[in-house]
């Protein structure tokens, strides 16, 4: 695939609000927040030198990542509602074959060094974020998820991870089923994946809000 230019790529990342899911209903005052979950055994001990919100394609690259593309975007918001503006977003995940790029995966040299695997931005003054990312693969033991950490400039921390809605190895997932014990937190991890009409041929979209107490 030719590398998009770096203006085609912001724009891409920016403008893909119209074509969505509408927001969840984070924006109401009584929300609960999204659940904590475990960070699990392979948060980079590491940074790639490309960290930026475009997993897919990493910088100085020409090939692109395999798999499916997902676009995820969303607000970070209180359970009052209200934006957490400059809230930094971290999400990291394995790649299309399920091989994460951490020191303690076997098989790490086999991974598609054309998935950048780890990201992050901050959240603007409305809260939103987004990522041009892989829609999630599974691997033994887990089912598919997309890890996430979100650092308000308040001090508060929220680690968590996101699920495809309806995969059958949901409910054989133990962190899932931890997670979802309150009915409310199950809309807050899970993600319902639509095809990205009008942004990205073949690809996915979803939005997420990230609700934090």
């Amino acid at each position: 695939m030719t590398k998009l230019p770096i203006l085609a790529r912001r724009n891409l990342l920016v403008g893909i609000g119209a074509g969505l899911l509408p927001l969840s209903s984070a924006l109401a005052a009584d929300q609960v927040p999204t659940p904590r979950q475990t960070e699990g055994p392979f948060y980079p001990t590491g940074f790639p030198a490309d960290m930026d919100n475009d997993l897919v394609q990493v910088r100085g690259q020409q090939a692109r990542a395999m798999g499916v593309v997902l676009h995820l975007e969303g607000r970070v918001v209180g359970v009052d509602g209200r934006p957490l503006a400059g809230t930094l977003v971290e999400i990291w995940q394995c790649d299309a074959q399920g091989l994460y790029d951490h020191p303690s995966q076997p098989g790490r040299d086999r991974r598609d060094a054309a998935f950048q695997g780890y990201g992050r931005m901050m959240a603007d003054a409305d809260g939103f974020y987004r990522f041009r990312t892989l829609k999630p693969v599974a691997y033994p033991g887990r089912t598919p998820h997309i890890h996430l950490k979100a650092a308000t400039g308040d001090g508060r921390l929220l680690t968590s991870q996101f699920y495809v809605a309806g995969d059958p190895q949901n409910e054989r997932d133990g962190v899932f089923r931890d997670a979802v014990r309150n009915p409310r937190q199950r809309e807050l991890i899970e993600m319902r994946l639509a095809p990205a009409n009008g942004v990205e041929a073949g690809a996915l979209a979803t939005k997420m809000d990230i609700v934090i107490g």
